[in-house]
């Protein structure tokens, strides 16, 4: 895979952006890394004029957008997903990269659509929204003034892409998000039949965790079969001990 086809895989998504002018913005800062694939979430409007003032000649960008009314539906078709944050918490992932390592993990991704996401001007990203990507990029910032514009965050993050992305021999082809998902569920599903849960939000967690440890291990659809089978097999080997058990 060269530095051409892996930039085109870069999808930027932007969730509930609330100025068009910040989306032209990050349209001028896509382009200028080679960066052209945006998405939109969300169902508000924007002035198109906002847009493309800012957007100058990136404004294709902009015309080439996709909308998605959820997240959940912009990322399906991903690889890897990517939520930009700094803000850390119980509820949010237990660790995150910095833009040179999350450059890095991008060229050993096999083959599939990157998502990076990136949240509001006023809050960023919802601790639901940081949940449903697989993985966390912070952009290290000042103490005394951590902020960041979105379009600056956007243009930090794709210029170390286009620095980094180098040509990779891929092979295997990884499994989508939404399959990752599916996976995640067969597994949650046997260890519920045995009784692995006790606490409270523990099966949550749990389906989170390895949701996103599949999708970052970037499985083949065989090696997503085989650890389905691990799981599965498990269960059915608890109920037989059981059954014997009981005789």
């Amino acid at each position: 895979m060269d530095q051409r086809t892996n930039l085109d895989r870069i999808q930027i998504v932007l969730v509930d952006t609330q100025d068009g002018a910040n989306i032209g913005s990050v349209c001028r800062a896509m382009k200028t890394m080679g960066i052209t694939r945006l998405a939109l979430v969300g169902e508000r409007e924007y002035d198109e004029n906002r847009v493309r003032t800012l957007a100058l000649h990136a404004s294709d960008v902009w015309e080439n957008s996709i909308r998605y009314p959820s997240l959940e539906a912009a990322l399906a078709s991903s690889v890897l997903s990517v939520a930009s944050t700094r803000r850390r918490g119980k509820f949010r992932k237990n660790s995150a990269v910095s833009p040179e390592q999350l450059a890095d993990i991008a060229s050993k991704t096999g083959e599939g659509l990157v998502s990076i996401v990136f949240g509001r001007e006023s809050d960023g990203l919802t601790d639901e929204e940081v949940a449903q990507c697989a993985l966390v990029v912070t952009i290290p910032t000042s103490d005394q003034f951590p902020s960041l514009n979105l379009s600056q965050a956007v243009q930090i993050i794709t210029y170390n892409l286009f620095d980094k992305l180098k040509p990779w021999p891929v092979e295997a082809v990884p499994v989508t998000q939404e399959r990752c998902e599916k996976g995640a569920a067969t597994a949650v599903g046997s260890l519920e039949e045995i009784g692995y849960f006790k606490q409270p939000q523990e099966k949550l967690w749990t389906y989170r965790f390895l949701r996103d440890v599949f999708e970052r291990a970037s499985l083949s659809e065989s090696e997503m079969q085989k650890m389905e089978k691990v799981f599965v097999k498990m269960c059915r080997i608890s109920a037989h001990k059981d059954v014997t058990k009981d005789e």
